[in-house]
């Protein structure tokens, strides 16, 4: 049973006399926001205006509702037992209930306009934290218990999508977002509490990380030593406020991990996972990110891309899109991926119970799942979701057990009144829009989008089914009170009337036409009366009217339908009697009462509740209505209004959610409640019983069903609609049970299988209708169907022409079809197309035209200086001109102001030279004043062509006449006036250039028309002679070219245009008509000129014989010359020889005149071969001339770029300066408020040291007088007593608590407030205990033991009390530490902030003072080895050249004189040197010869050489010797071969006896391989019997012992081998010891 509780008196309780109120029964919503736990076995969430509390083992419901409309987040505090939420209104609040109570603890009122986001409880202490979105976006910090805000920022434009505390501290909270994941740090002093944000670096898409510089003193920068210094990106970019800090550009942003949920870990460590699929792991204090690593599993597939995450004790529980819970195992930094459950659809949250026993698993459309982790783990559906919002409601006949519902997509639930448990479900599959009841059977009609109606038998509940389907367009179900008929309302504006019994099959008996637009049905059937009143309510939106429609269906129809109906199906008037009337405002709804006479509305656009009476005449006219009584609703928005079953009550319902029923007669409210609110659209339909004790409440948007009951009917109020329901229950009771009857018969269920389809035209057109029809138009028929056979024979005949076309004219197959409505369709697509193409292409030419239009102006009407080209002649030379534009006068007038500046200059430096120079000239002697006339006219001159060298100037711009002495040295250019003034007159100084050359250019092209106008004319002679000459040769006429004249491109020739001209049809028949009388009129002016005909016929066009016309004469031949010569006479003869002297004389004048034109031609040719040649050459000179133009204004150019660069360069110091400057004032304020912190704290930490040393003094005050309070009694029960005192009880954890705090992963939560007031009240039993008279000492006054108990625990509880002040005082030392931290790192900051400033301000005057000049060198005057060229000027100094030579010559001077010096002592030096070299010299062979005298008294001196220097004959003692050894050798040779002899004859004898040994050895050898055979046989055995040869022994201790001899013996070799060498040394000395033979 659910069970309701309401936190207050709500504002829309009812306050009738009657007393009657309603309260909610139950409330049956499912999750749309995550499900939490309250308790260890129940689970809450919230749901419209409603938290709904549901226990997870006897699935019963408790319902908390919201008084100020839906509720918002939801947050559960497991230790406390408190649930939060937060509504929805204008400033909203948040409300904390006790559980399960379910009475308000406090109500905390904050600052934010309109709703909280998130809401989050921390796990130790009586914190809340809340965060808002627009417009604050406010993190707060609440001590709930207090109702107080603690601390609170705000983060503007953060979306925070998840907010918890970390399970094992408290003082840190985490916020992630899509795009951020921010740990916030809290801090504590006594009662001031202070919060930190840390940003995560989140790492690239592809789970790599970014190196990211210092955007505010980046360190990293390159020097540029050439152009200046380089700045930020936000000094470039001119920002100087706080966006500077965090500014960067769009190449510097990419694209990062995108969080979607985070938890934490007992390491204090997160786990965020990632929409691009990654898991990330952050320390909880550094904030180190690491991207674990995925363990990939051959067996499964695919990313799993997790939805939700809950820490355990190995990893984490993740699951995903796709319906699973996996396993994330963490270890190390990878993980490995296990599939740990499957579930119906995709999880949504998972949420761990407080045990950690349980897990809830919730899904999208949500339902709530609890997986049990016992030794059998189990899966239990605790709430099982409808598919979708409800989208109607019905109580099942009669109304006191079970109800139905709808949801839009088709599922028809059947539920439990009582509980609201779902008994049976039946999925239709198709989107539904209502839902209806018969009265009469238990049967249910459901109306779909589609247009069908589906009948429903839900006799049974536990096992409805689909008994018939109809098809009636759109539908809008109505059952009247009696349930004899169905009304379905269409989109059509028909009303179609149906047998509500099942027994019928639901028949069809007609319909009515009413308007469009129905809005609602109302009926009216009562029990004493034989109709049914309709009323249809529809609107007229054009009219901003609403029209009712009244009729009456008799209850005998369907008997008569067939006598009242027309060949449609319509029904007749006189059956219905259908009435009309109108309202001059709207409605949106309306009912009829019970008596028929008087209708009430919902007023639309107004706050009323109208009744309306129906005029007593019936009139077939429209009637206009006017209110008769008229009550405001109390309601806003739209609403609809419902009569009870007994009709005396009126219910209204609105879309701000409050439902409230009103008496009949007085529409005054008499019970009202809000079920829902107006955030979720309010009501969306209501049901009322039968007996009007159960309403239900189906909200709009909010998915929520309210079952509301009333506490107290009010008297009179319900006993009226009980016996209603009795009288109506009696009456209906006989036709329910004969309906039923008929469902439970075989009959109905063979109509299970079919699909019954009603079309309008077969169930409204019988048969009949349609015969008569046929009898009547077939004759029409028989025409109709003719001319479709020639139409047919024509389309054909068209489409064998179209065949037989070309591509371009053929049609397609679809346009010859004979469908008028497709081929008028296909007429309008094409159209259409025809249109947008046509759109299209004139857009496009729009747009080009105007493109065409903005180039031409900007490229040629905007020019003064049109651009042009020319070409030569003979050579491939093309020379430009400079298209120039017109100044403006704001250009003008700062080049005026320039000028007019520099003028000023000019003359302030003439005065000033002329006034030091009269200065300079009082002290000395006055001199002629001719000569100072002199002297002044030279420096006016000087001071006139005072112009830069060009190498100085660094451009060729004096070349083409430019004045460049207003021009500033580049050597002087500091200000940046300056450079804007040397910017301007360098413009102008193009502009001249520009002009001067465009002159020139002007002059050639001048020239150039001359040439081609005098190359024409001679060209005219020279055709001449070559038509006279009859030469083959062609004349070469130059003519302008496109380039150099260029304004004939925007003329479009005649022969450009190659498309055909398109001739519209009357101008073909114009021309036709034309043309032969032109033609005629052309012939009639050739006919009337005779005398030219003449002429030309009879003298060739001429009337005088020309000198150019000799070479066309001929001389007739005589006619005798037909004849032989043989016949011709005399006279003949002699004609014949003058014909040929004529002949012979005319082609002599041929040839001299044919001579005469040749030398002509050649001389013209040769003419225009030189003035054209010419011409090339002058041209030639003016595209030098164009390249040193081009080279000067290129030159102009880069020196205003190298100034304005400078002067942007300027700007960007200049930004940087008052950005620092701007920093250094924010860090200065922050280091004034972070200096009051420490003072605050540092106050209030003594102030609070100094209360703990008063309680540390009060502490050994109470133990030391202790003996003095007790001085009484006797020495040795003080002794005992103090023991007594001394002592302390001990406090034992309950088990349960430790097994609890065992079993979940993060254990036993530290700093628990609640846990610190629980162990002080165990304490405080524990001290009863001891406090018990039976612990006291024997002889020992009750008196004094109370008074020792009292003391005792004064003592206890002042312990106590030290011990939270020393917890309090460490947290203060603390946080005084960190705030000293902070301002070190301010200081730190500013500091920093200083030192940049310096910098800054030292790269600001080198900047000014190294400046960026440019200077003309000439080429080839260098030349180089290996191109070793020096591009790095750092350390040089720019200077003027004279300033040098000055110094040279000075130099120069100087260094002569130091020459001189030099010379003269390099000549006493020279000295000094030879005679110190002169004594080096003795002095060394002074050493010399010391040393030989000291070598000769240490040389050597044998025997031998005292022998030779004593004996005179040494030489024949020496022969004497020799002889003597001669002798020798020769007897020692002789004792050799002896020896040799004996050798040999020895070795034999050795070969012989080892030829006797090998074979002695072989024979051994032998016997050897027997022996060891036997003797391994024999080792064997004795391994075998465990014994020990003594042999063996024997030969061990030898073994040993000559080892050891060895050892020895190698031993005394090192030592005679050392003893040697020790001889050999004492040799040595001893020798050093005798007496060296030397002369005295």
């Amino acid at each position: 049973m659910a069970q309701n509780r309401e936190g207050e008196e709500s504002p829309y309780a009812v306050s009738s006399p009657s007393g009657a109120t309603l309260s909610v029964r139950w409330v049956q919503g499912f999750p749309k926001q995550n499900v939490h736990f309250v308790t260890e076995d129940t689970i809450c969430y919230p749901s419209g205006n409603y938290v709904i509390f549901i226990n997870i083992e006897t699935k019963t419901k408790t319902v908390l509702q919201c008084i100020n409309g839906i509720v918002g987040v939801v947050a559960t505090n497991i230790p406390y037992e408190v649930v939060a939420f937060s509504d929805r209104k204008l400033k909203p609040n948040i409300y904390i209930y006790n559980f399960p109570g379910l009475t308000r603890r406090t109500k905390l009122k904050g600052n934010i306009l309109l709703d909280y986001t998130l809401l989050t409880f921390s796990y130790c202490g009586t914190y809340l934290a809340s965060y808002s979105s627009l417009p604050e976006f406010e993190l707060a910090l609440w001590n709930w218990e207090s109702n107080v805000i603690l601390c609170k920022k705000s983060q503007p434009g953060l979306d925070v999508s998840q907010l918890s505390f970390n399970p094992m501290n408290w003082r840190q909270l985490c916020l992630s977002s899509p795009s951020t994941v921010n740990v916030w740090t809290i801090e504590r002093s006594n009662q001031e509490h202070y919060i930190k944000a840390r940003s995560v670096k989140l790492p690239l898409e592809d789970g790599t990380f970014v190196n990211e510089t210092d955007v505010l003193f980046p360190h990293s920068l390159p020097k540029d030593l050439i152009y200046g210094p380089v700045l930020p990106l936000s000094a470039i970019a001119g920002l100087v406020g706080e966006e500077a800090e965090t500014f960067r550009p769009k190449d510097d942003l990419y694209p990062l991990l995108h969080p979607t949920m985070h938890c934490w870990t007992p390491s204090s460590d997160l786990y965020v996972g990632c929409e691009e699929g990654h898991l990330l792991m952050i320390n909880g204090e550094t904030l180190k990110v690491t991207v674990l690593q995925k363990i990939e599993d051959m067996t499964q597939s695919g990313e799993k891309l997790p939805v939700s995450l809950v820490y355990q004790k190995d990893g984490v529980f993740a699951s995903g899109i796709e319906g699973s819970v996996y396993s994330f195992i963490i270890k190390d930094s990878s993980y490995k991926v296990e599939t740990f459950l499957e579930t119906e659809g995709p999880v949504e949250h998972m949420l761990f119970s407080p045990s950690y026993k349980m897990l809830l698993i919730q899904t999208d459309k949500g339902s709530v799942c609890i997986y049990t982790f016992d030794e059998k783990p189990t899966l239990e559906k605790v709430l099982d979701a409808c598919d979708g919002k409800f989208q109607a409601i019905d109580f099942i006949t009669p109304g006191t057990k079970y109800f139905m519902t709808v949801t839009h997509s088709g599922e028809v639930c059947i539920w439990w009144m009582e509980d609201c448990i779902c008994e049976s479900r039946i999925y239709l599959n198709t989107p539904t829009t209502a839902l209806a009841c018969s009265p009469s059977s238990h049967s249910a009609v459901v109306g779909t989008v589609d247009g069908y109606v589906y009948f429903l038998d839900v006799q049974e509940v536990d096992s409805p089914g689909v008994i018939h389907k109809a098809f009636l367009s759109k539908s809008a179900v109505h059952f009247d009170q009696r349930g004899i008929f169905l009304f379905v309302g269409s989109s059509e504006g028909n009303i179609f009337i149906m047998n509500a019994n099942p027994s019928s099959s639901f028949e069809i008996l007609g319909f009515v036409e009413v308007s469009k637009d129905i809005l609602q049905i109302s009926t009216v059937s009562l029990l004493e009366v034989d109709v049914v009143q309709v009323l249809v309510l529809s609107s007229l939106p054009e009219a901003e009217k609403s029209r009712l429609e009244l009729f009456t269906v008799p209850k005998i129809l369907p008997t008569v339908s067939e006598s009242f109906t027309d060949e449609r199906g319509k029904l007749k008037e006189e059956l219905i009697h259908l009435y009309l009337y109108e309202m001059e405002h709207t409605l949106s709804s309306a009912v009829l009462d019970f008596q028929s006479n008087q209708i009430y509305g919902f007023c639309n656009q107004a706050p009323y509740v109208c009744s309306y009476l129906l005029p007593e005449k019936e009139d077939t006219k429209v009637c206009i209505l006017k209110p008769h009584q008229k009550v405001q609703s109390k309601h806003y928005g739209t609403g609809m209004l419902y009569l009870s079953w007994h009709g005396l009550w009126l219910i209204t319902i609105a879309k701000c959610g409050i439902l409230c029923i009103r008496d009949i007669y007085t529409l005054e409210t008499f019970a009202r409640c809000q079920s829902h609110s107006h955030q979720a659209h309010g009501i969306q339909s209501m049901r009322i019983s039968m007996d009007g004790q159960s309403i239900l409440v189906n909200g709009k948007d909010d998915g929520t069903l309210v079952y509301l009951k009333w506490k107290r009917t009010g008297g009179i109020y319900g006993d009226e609609s009980i016996d209603y329901f009795q009288k109506l229950l009696t009456f209906l009771s006989k036709t329910i049970a004969e309906e039923n009857y008929y469902l439970n018969s075989p009959r109905v269920s063979l109509d299970l299988g079919h699909d019954f389809k009603y079309s309008v035209d077969d169930v409204l057109a019988p048969f009949q209708a349609v015969e008569k029809e046929i009898k009547m138009f077939s004759q029409k028929r028989k025409e109709i169907r003719r001319g479709i056979k020639e139409l047919a024979k024509t389309v054909l005949n068209m489409m064998e022409e179209n065949e037989k076309l070309d591509n371009i004219a053929k049609l397609e197959q679809q346009e010859f079809g004979l469908d008028l409505e497709e081929l008028e369709r296909l007429h309008e697509e094409s159209e259409e197309e025809v249109a947008k193409i046509r759109k299209d292409v004139e857009m496009h030419n729009l747009a080009k035209g105007y493109l065409t239009e903005v180039i031409k102006e900007e490229c040629w009407n905007a020019m003064a200086v049109k651009g042009r080209a020319l070409k030569c002649f003979h050579i491939p030379y093309v020379v430009e001109n400079f298209p120039m534009k017109e100044r403006s006068s704001e250009e003008l007038k700062e080049l005026k102001t320039v000028l007019q500046q520099k003028k000023i200059e000019a003359e302030c430096l003439k005065l000033r030279k002329e006034i030091s120079e009269v200065q300079s000239a009082v002290s000395l002697v006055k001199k002629r004043h001719e000569e100072d006339d002199e002297e002044e006219e030279d420096e006016d001159k000087i001071i006139r062509d005072s112009n830069l060298p060009n190498y100085l100037l660094g451009s060729l711009s004096t070349d083409f006449g430019v004045d460049t002495s207003l021009l500033s040295s580049q050597l002087e250019l500091h200000s940046r006036e300056e450079k804007i003034n040397q910017i301007t007159l360098l413009k102008d100084i193009i502009y001249k250039v520009k002009t001067a050359f465009n002159n020139e250019f002007d002059a050639a092209y001048k020239q150039k028309e001359f040439e081609i106008t005098r190359v024409t004319e001679r060209n005219v002679r020279i055709r001449e002679i070559i038509s006279d000459l009859e030469l083959e040769e062609t004349v070469w006429q130059p003519e302008f070219e496109d380039c150099e004249k260029p304004e004939r491109t925007f003329v479009v020739e005649d022969h450009e245009i190659t498309a055909q001209k398109h001739v519209s049809p009357w101008q073909k028949a114009k021309t036709e008509l034309i043309s032969p009388h032109e033609t005629e009129r052309w012939l009639h002016s050739q006919g009337l000129d005779v005398r030219n005909r003449a002429l030309m016929d009879m003298m060739g066009g001429v009337l005088e014989v020309k000198k150019e016309d000799i070479l066309k004469m001929v001389i007739p031949q005589p006619a005798f010359m037909i004849k032989p010569d043989a016949l011709w006479t005399e006279e003949e003869r002699k004609q014949f020889k003058e014909y040929e002297k004529k002949v012979k004389e005319l082609n002599e004048e041929r040839d001299k005149y044919r001579k005469s034109l040749e030398t002509e031609l050649k001389k013209l040719q040769n003419s225009i071969q030189e003035s054209t040649q010419s011409f090339d050459e002058l041209l030639k000179k003016l595209f030098e001339r164009r390249v040193k133009a081009e080279m000067v204004v290129n030159q102009e150019e880069l020196k205003i770029n190298n100034l304005v660069f400078s002067l942007l360069l300027e700007e960007e110091l200049t930004s940087r300066e008052i950005f620092l400057n701007n920093y250094l004032v924010r860090k200065q304020q922050e280091k004034n408020q972070t200096s009051e912190a420490i003072r605050k704290s540092r106050e209030e930490l003594d102030a609070f040291k100094e209360h703990y040393d008063n309680l540390m003094a009060e502490d050994k005050v109470l133990d030391r007088s202790f003996k003095k309070e007790f001085s009484e009694i006797p020495s040795h029960q003080v002794d005992l007593l103090y023991k007594l005192f001394k002592r302390r009880p001990r406090i034992h954890k309950q088990k349960a608590h430790s097994e609890a705090a065992s079993s979940t992963p993060f254990g036993e939560r530290p700093g628990s407030g609640k846990l610190n007031k629980d162990t002080f009240a165990h304490l405080m039993k524990a001290m009863d205990e001891l406090d018990n008279i039976n612990n006291m000492p024997e002889g020992l006054d009750p008196s004094v033991w109370d008074h020792f108990c009292a003391t005792r625990r004064a003592k206890v509880e002042n312990e106590h009390k030290v011990k939270q002040k020393a917890a309090g005082l460490v947290e203060m030392m603390a946080f005084l530490r960190k705030r000293v931290e902070d301002d070190e790192h301010v200081q730190r900051e500013i500091e920093k902030v200083f030192h940049e400033l310096l910098l800054l301000q030292e790269e600001k005057v080198k900047f000014q003072l190294n400046l960026t000049i440019q200077i003309l060198l000439k080429q080839g005057q260098v030349e180089l080895e290996n191109f070793q060229l020096i591009l790095e000027y750092s350390d040089a100094i720019l200077m003027n050249k004279t300033i040098i030579e000055d110094l040279n010559s000075v130099i120069r001077t100087q260094g002569q004189k130091k020459v001189a010096s030099m010379m003269e002592s390099k000549e006493i030096h020279k000295g000094i040197y030879q005679i110190e070299w002169e004594h080096k010299k003795m002095e060394m062979k002074m050493e010399d010869l010391n040393q030989k005298a000291w070598d000769i008294q240490m040389l050597f001196f044998s025997r031998q050489r005292q022998k030779y220097l004593n004996e005179s004959n040494y030489e024949t003692l020496i022969a004497i010797q020799i002889g003597i050894m001669e002798q020798t050798i020769q007897v020692i040779d002789k004792t050799h071969k002896k020896n040799v002899e004996n050798c040999k004859k020895l070795l034999k004898k050795l070969e012989k006896f080892s030829n006797q040994k090998d074979v002695a050895n072989y024979t051994l050898s032998c016997n050897l391989r027997e022996e060891l055979v036997a003797v391994s046989e024999r080792k064997d055995i004795c391994n075998a019997m465990g014994t020990q040869l003594t042999c063996e022994k024997i030969v061990k201790e030898r073994y040993k012992n000559m080892v050891q001899q060895q050892k020895l013996t190698n031993i005394s070799k090192q030592q005679a081998e050392q003893i040697s060498i020790l001889q050999a040394e004492v040799e040595r000395l001893r020798m050093k010891t005798f007496p060296a033979l030397v002369q005295m």
